[in-house]
């Protein structure tokens, strides 16, 4: 287990392999851990982080800092502290809103942005996960979902009590739109990945973004529901490493069926 401390409380994090660095930001259910898989199949080339946020997994929970500002600043002086440079951010649910927003307030630190199941308007985000905000979340969540990843399973019940309403509703305060018009003038490249049967966070909002900017591109996986990087991980993988490859086209990304690991 690595750690660092910011602002007095202690941040976990786990980095794999050796490369150019890409950071993995975890939605609200789970921890950095369900990144694992991803980051072990890139770790060839890149040099992976993923962190814990504020109040999830194994990071401080002692005092309520749940804003999407809040994780916008650890972002921040995460990356400061470990000396990460123009790394991509892959954020998930959670991370996506708060790697958007990382990507709008700095965007000369942000090259690539990869949002996975990124809730586009307030209405796109599950009341079921909004009401599981307090008490057991994993337990609350097996009640409308029969099946659960492992890796989110494992890790779901350390999240602290209130983090996830707080941080849903600090959400649904964001500008979605605004933001992404403002990544749309920028030189970043944004890849929207969205599951096509996602429960949790509705995928219509993001279908829609298709052609509204060049630099921005949906890209939907048809048999995965919120967990695409877990659901269909050779596809997702494979969708990564492209984006990853990708110089300034978003047009030539497209979904392949098989992963097979580049051997030195």
């Amino acid at each position: 287990m690595s750690a660092v401390v910011i602002d007095g409380g202690l941040v976990h994090y786990e980095a794999f392999g050796r490369g150019k660095p890409v950071l993995f930001l975890h939605g609200w259910l789970g921890s950095w851990r369900y990144w694992m898989a991803t980051m072990e199949t890139i770790s060839d080339k890149y040099r992976t982080y993923a962190l814990d946020l504020w109040g999830f997994g194994d990071s401080d929970k002692s005092k309520p800092r749940y804003q999407i500002s809040d994780y916008v600043a650890l972002i921040n002086n995460f990356t400061e502290n470990m000396g990460i440079r123009d790394a991509p951010i892959v954020g998930h649910a959670l991370g996506a809103t708060v790697a958007l927003e990382y990507t709008a307030r700095y965007p000369d630190r942000v090259q690539k942005v990869m949002a996975v199941s990124l809730p586009l308007t307030p209405d796109s985000i599950s009341r079921r996960l909004i009401e599981s905000g307090s008490g057991s979340v994993f337990s609350k969540m097996l009640r409308w979902r029969q099946t659960a990843p492992k890796e989110v399973e494992k890790e779901a019940e350390k999240t602290g009590d209130g983090v996830v309403s707080a941080s849903v509703q600090s959400a649904s305060q964001i500008d979605v739109y605004s933001r992404l018009e403002m990544i749309g003038q920028s030189n970043s490249l944004m890849l929207a990945v969205y599951g096509e049967k996602d429960d949790m966070v509705d995928p219509t909002p993001a279908r829609e973004l298709n052609g509204s900017w060049p630099n921005i591109r949906p890209i939907g996986l048809s048999e995965s529901r919120h967990f695409p990087m877990l659901e269909e991980a050779a596809r997702f993988n494979r969708l990564l490493q492209d984006f990853l490859d990708t110089q300034d086209d978003l047009s030539v990304l497209e979904l392949k069926d098989e992963w097979r690991r580049r051997t030195r």
